[in-house]
């Protein structure tokens, strides 16, 4: 089965850092009084404006290069989130389960756009041992898309200090579900969640069965290993998402004609918050 990919970094140009290249960390804002991330909090659950970051990006002025990923997602127009995308360092990226989170970043340095900010999805990983170790724990970094950073500043910058916070994500329509798999072996690739959208716990029922608990394959993708008792069923889920815990259930998602590459949209567009 295809894994999700692992993005690479390259060596920088001579007199600056190239672009695409994985940054670290933070400088200290002196516009805005900022809160720092305490002891309790992981990298990735901040929700007040927080220090310790920077960012770079990759791929093409239209987002190419981006697509893929390690979050599972494919094709990131197909799914909903354009180029409003960011690869995460290992310390934001938090084994994958920080998939679909949505993020706010502003700049703080001259070379940016004067009260530019920006709102990504995380969608993808950039790994450790990069160019430099920028991506390495712990450091805080966001890789965006090319049209992203292009909104904080100037890309010939190449790298700039972000300040960061988790935010709610607003999607159109309810949450997805892409079924794929065999008879014996079933994967549910689950996105265009909202609210805090990262899903952290999945569960599957047919007509005929009581909750099966999913395990996290990789990205956004749950597995279930004994899905030939689902097949001709009609299909629910039950999800959790990390970020306050918020559970709902999703209720005859995929009707019971239901057949593996297809995919299915909960019921009236039922969504998070």
């Amino acid at each position: 089965m295809e894994t999700g990919s692992r993005r690479s970094c390259s060596s920088p140009a001579a007199g600056r850092l190239q672009t695409g290249l994985r940054a670290a960390f933070f400088i200290v804002s002196l516009r805005w009084i900022v809160l720092p991330a305490t002891n309790a909090q992981s990298a990735w659950e901040v929700t007040e404006w927080t220090t310790g970051a920077r960012a770079t990006f990759y791929g093409g002025s239209d987002a190419s290069g981006t697509y893929g990923g390690a979050c599972g997602y494919g094709d990131i127009f197909a799914k909903g989130y354009g180029v409003q995308t960011t690869a995460l360092s290992s310390a934001l990226f938090n084994n994958g389960y920080t998939c679909g989170a949505c993020f706010q970043l502003r700049c703080d340095s001259s070379n940016c756009y004067a009260g530019s900010s920006i709102t990504v999805t995380a969608t993808n990983y950039c790994p450790q041992g990069s160019f430099g170790g920028w991506c390495d724990s712990p450091q805080r970094h966001f890789d965006l898309s090319f049209p992203m950073f292009a909104s904080l500043a100037p890309t010939v910058v190449g790298v700039i200090p972000v300040q960061y916070r988790r935010v709610s994500c607003s999607r159109t329509g309810g949450v997805r579900f892409m079924i794929t798999g065999n008879p014996y072996w079933i994967l549910v690739l689950i996105y265009n969640v909202a609210g805090q959208g990262d899903v952290r716990s999945a569960d599957i029922e047919g007509t005929n069965t009581g909750w099966i608990q999913m395990n996290r394959n990789w990205g956004q993708n749950w597995q279930s290993d004994g899905p030939k008792e689902l097949v001709g069923q009609t299909l629910s889920f039950r999800v959790s998402l990390g970020l306050g815990g918020q559970s709902k259930t999703f209720p005859a998602a995929a009707p019971a004609s239901w057949q593996f590459g297809q995919t299915f949209e909960a019921n009236g567009g039922l969504n998070f918050t």
